[in-house]
């Protein structure tokens, strides 16, 4: 993608170790990565989690990028294919059955395809699709989501904004992703004095996971332009407060990386304002869901966006960040190069698997040169293809000499 993190870094120092440099035995604390990524194996457990609505079609796309870059370059992926979300209500009863979460575990690392529809809508909460993401994201201890948004020259005019604001936007994503209101107790519901019932949740954050995605975003922002903003509602809420004096703190430690901070209701309207002013942003949760969303629609469609979520041992997980588009799964509609694009992901900062990753991105690139387009991205005068189209054309650029990654 735009930037690469380093996956392998001490989060007590500046300095960044190469993944090789970093012990088995390291403690937790001391690094960000994922298992495979410190090993020299060419064989790697890969578990798929298709999911809903078109999940299972677009995973069909990007397990086939896999299995050719492997043969290409000399790797063996052995595929798990499990159960999650709806797909696994209706099968064992439960979002995230347990033996869903022991293969993640047990994998080098996962690739989600999309989770929920308009069928389990009106289920109890921990009978929701969305419960058994939240539950695996839990259970691999994946803290930190990194959402590239990048605005390709072959789609700025897919852009919902001018061409002169569109035009090289270039920014990551750094979101928070097991704290905060999503997981925060107490949470539920309840009667206040006068007899009416209410619900209510808890925004809350602690030193020490506020400290480690820290550390992650200047990271990534060293890796990149240099420059870090942090978003939070400091002015209101004392998470926040707490979120913006651990930022600040830990910028002692990155001298070279340039810091600031923007309330979350201004970041929102100076991404469709000016969004080239930003390079890497940090924040939490809950402001990292709806800000990474909309600098999506910036690239011209959220049918384009790859995430990563890391932790600080274990698999990482990747994923598409659209959703299961009830409304055209099983019709050839959907776009799959966002989990294209994951699955690159996977292969750089899961595997470590630079040179395969840089296959798959220049492939999307000359699949897209060539004018070949989804219904979400298309624009007059291009080729107008369908999911499994796009996926043949996707593969048939793999084949071909690799260009110039993203």
């Amino acid at each position: 993608m735009a930037a690469s993190l380093q996956l392998n870094f001490k989060t007590l120092k500046p300095q960044l170790l190469h993944a090789k440099s970093v012990s088995k035995r390291a403690p937790k604390f001391c690094s960000i990565r994922c298992s495979a990524a410190a090993t020299r194996s060419k064989s790697y457990n890969i578990t798929l989690l298709p999911g809903d609505g078109i999940g299972p079609e677009v995973i069909s796309v990007a397990k086939n990028a896999l299995q050719l870059v492997a043969s290409l370059e000399g790797i063996e992926f052995k595929f798990q294919e499990m159960p999650m979300g709806g797909a696994a209500l209706d099968l064992t009863g439960v979002p995230l059955p347990e033996e869903t979460l022991s293969a993640a575990k047990d994998s080098d690392a996962v690739l989600l395809g999309a989770i929920g529809g308009y069928k389990w809508d009106n289920n109890e909460k921990h009978l929701k699709p969305e419960t058994g993401l939240l539950q695996l994201r839990a259970g691999l201890k994946v803290f930190a989501n990194l959402r590239p948004a990048t605005v390709l020259p072959q789609l700025v005019d897919a852009s919902t904004l001018k061409k002169e604001v569109a035009e090289g936007v270039d920014l990551m994503v750094v979101r928070e992703l097991t704290g905060g209101i999503y997981f925060g107790k107490p949470r539920g519901f309840s009667t206040n004095e006068n007899g009416e019932e209410i619900g209510f949740n808890t925004e809350v954050y602690a030193t020490y996971e506020i400290d480690r995605i820290a550390r992650v975003a200047f990271e990534t922002a060293r890796k990149r332009h240099g420059k870090l903003c942090s978003v939070d509602k400091a002015n209101v809420l004392e998470a926040s407060m707490l979120w913006r004096k651990r930022v600040t703190e830990i910028a002692s430690e990155y001298p070279d990386v340039e810091l600031s901070h923007m309330y979350v209701d201004n970041a929102a309207m100076q991404l469709v304002r000016n969004p080239k002013q930003f390079d890497t942003i940090v924040t939490n949760n809950i402001f990292g869901d709806i800000l990474s969303d909309e600098a999506s629609m910036i690239t011209g469609s959220i049918g384009m966006l790859a995430s990563a979520s890391l932790g600080a041992s274990g698999p990482g997980l990747f994923e598409p960040i659209h959703g299961s588009a009830p409304d055209i799964a099983g019709q050839d509609k959907a776009n799959p190069l966002a989990t294209v694009l994951s699955a690159a992901m996977l292969l750089k900062y899961g595997l470590g698997e630079e040179k395969a990753a840089q296959r798959i991105e220049a492939a999307v690139l000359d699949t897209l040169d060539r004018g070949y387009r989804t219904g979400d991205i298309y624009s007059a005068g291009l080729k107008l293809v369908g999911c499994k189209k796009m996926g043949e054309e996707v593969l048939k650029s793999i084949d071909g000499k690799v260009a110039t990654a993203l």
